[in-house]
């Protein structure tokens, strides 16, 4: 039983980080809400609304189905990059830094977001980030 589970584990190493091993970041998921707690997506309040990086290249975004916005495409990227948020609300600066991926295979890391506007609160829950409009 020792030598299968030894031969699995082997086989299981030599192939997740072959050529093909690659590490996506974790993605980043906003959730937008009032001083409240009621999420401003949901309510209709903050429509529209997108982000732009600092070459003022639309980053895809997808709404959840609890009304969450997921980030597409971000941090894979080894250095500090420069975002905006654009609503009718609010506008906000925020920034991206990764580096590269050190775990035997290839990717990036979100190593930390950094965000800088009059009157917002954000609140890091575990990637989610809870962001508070007034």
């Amino acid at each position: 039983m020792k030598k299968i589970f030894l031969l699995f584990t082997l086989t299981f190493l030599f192939t997740a980080c072959g050529e093909t091993c690659y590490n996506a970041p974790f993605p980043i998921v906003f959730e937008f809400v009032d001083s409240n707690n009621e999420n401003l997506i949901t309510n209709g309040t903050l429509k529209p609304y997108s982000i732009q990086d600092e070459n003022n290249v639309s980053v895809p975004l997808t709404t959840t189905s609890d009304d969450k916005v997921v980030l597409e495409n971000v941090g894979a990227y080894n250095g500090t990059k420069n975002y905006t948020f654009y609503s009718s609300l609010k506008v906000f600066k925020f920034s991206i830094q990764s580096s590269e991926f050190k775990g035997g295979c290839d990717g990036y890391q979100i190593d930390k977001l950094t965000f800088t506007g009059v009157g917002i609160d954000v609140k890091d829950e575990k990637g989610h980030y809870k962001i508070i409009l007034e």
